[in-house]
């Protein structure tokens, strides 16, 4: 992915200070608001996690800091949930001026509370995502419980919320229990998908139930079994973030698709490859996200294949293909063409190819599994055929290839 530091202004003017995750190319098929957890922050790990795996998906993010909160101007004592809501449109406007307009909202507890009374405000939403949300913002309400005499006597507060210290205004009091979140869901026409944790100690899951009743179809619920209120364990944020991607799929305008012709197909055939964490690579090859990685005994997290993976599945899925095309040119009856691969490295034998005893070289183990009631010349015949698919010529024949700079370094 590429992230972009952007600001954009809020509705008094104040800039807030936001990310913006892109696919690897910069071309998204669609934009998303991501909108954090009270008093967190656009850097928090839940968040950049579902964001990249959105972006991976070739969906663009802008995650935020709310006004007085990370790096975003504003005093957070002079905002509440209304603030917070039209600092999601604001977030949406300035995408739609920059980008295109968001499809999708995102929100992460309180969040997703804002998400749902933002949506009937920015037309383009279509689908909302809400985790771990309270069903009434005036949820919060609990976090502050200890401070609320004060805040009704004095008017304001000074509290301690994960680990650090915010005044809060009587008017955040008041602006929570004034908001009526059942009424908003009932009106949102766009998708929803609402994930909650079973075992989440900060909002209970009755609040998901809720949610989910009062809503319209189309409506969807994921159960994120042990995972906690913030989802602290980011195999837990990154699955998040890739059922999402899948989810909302159904739901985006990707805009008027053309076919193109073989001569566009073999010009575009584009691969990029990104690093991030660790030795997990991101891939985008010809629009469509892979990732790649090394196994954890090698210090890798096994979240993807390895390159040498990927080069086997590469003649895998080319005789396969080269296997079926061949069959229906001859009206064969060749079901399901299966092929199994497995590389390692030998002693090399030939020495006419190497000359040094001790030298390993490349061995790719091919095994084929044609299903269909073939005869035993066709099956001879398609074993010699798929010798000849392209990748195996290309990899027979080898490779030259020519690394430079992008013009563009210094």
């Amino acid at each position: 992915m590429q992230t972009h530091v952007v600001t954009f202004p809020n509705a008094a003017g104040e800039t807030l200070s936001a990310r913006l995750e892109m696919p690897l190319d910069g071309d998204p098929t669609a934009c998303a608001v991501f909108a954090h957890c009270f008093t967190c922050s656009k850097n928090f790990k839940a968040t950049v996690a579902i964001s990249r795996a959105l972006a991976q998906a070739r969906i663009a993010v802008l995650r935020f800091d709310f006004t007085g909160l990370g790096e975003s101007e504003g005093e957070f004592e002079d905002t509440s949930f209304s603030t917070s809501v039209d600092d999601l449109v604001a977030a949406a406007i300035w995408l739609e001026h920059n980008h295109q307009a968001p499809q999708l909202l995102v929100g992460h507890s309180l969040g997703g509370a804002a998400s749902i009374h933002a949506a009937a405000r920015i037309p383009s939403v279509r689908a909302v995502a809400t985790i771990n949300a309270p069903s009434e913002p005036s949820h919060v309400l609990k976090l502050l419980e200890h401070a609320i005499p004060e805040i009704e006597e004095r008017g304001e507060a000074r509290v301690q919320l994960s680990g650090r210290s915010f005044r809060v205004k009587k008017q955040f009091l008041d602006d929570l229990e004034a908001t009526r979140m059942q009424d908003a869901v009932r009106a949102m026409r766009a998708a929803l998908l609402i994930f909650h944790a079973p075992e989440d100690q900060t909002v209970g899951i009755d609040n998901a139930a809720r949610l989910y009743t009062a809503a319209h179809h189309p409506k969807s619920f994921v159960s994120l079994d042990d995972a906690d209120h913030l989802l602290s364990d980011e195999e837990d944020a990154r699955y998040v973030g890739e059922v999402l991607a899948v989810w909302v799929r159904r739901y985006l305008d990707h805009g008027q698709r053309t076919h193109q012709t073989m001569e566009q197909v073999m010009a575009d055939n584009r691969v990029v490859a990104r690093t991030a964490e660790g030795y997990r690579t991101m891939i985008l090859a010809s629009g469509h996200a892979l990732i790649a990685d090394e196994p954890v005994a090698v210090g890798g997290t096994e979240l993807g294949p390895t390159p040498y993976d990927l080069l086997a599945a590469a003649l895998g899925a080319c005789t396969a293909m080269t296997l079926q095309m061949y069959a229906r040119r001859k009206g064969w009856p060749l079901d399901e063409a299966i092929v199994r691969l497995r590389h390692s490295k030998v002693h090399a034998v030939d020495e006419e190819r190497c000359e040094n005893e001790e030298a390993k070289m490349d061995h790719l183990d091919r095994r084929l599994e044609l299903v269909g009631d073939l005869t035993d010349d066709q099956r001879d015949r398609l074993l010699e055929i798929a010798n000849k698919c392209p990748v195996h010529r290309t990899l027979e024949a080898g490779v030259v290839v020519k690394t430079e700079f992008e013009s563009s370094a210094s």
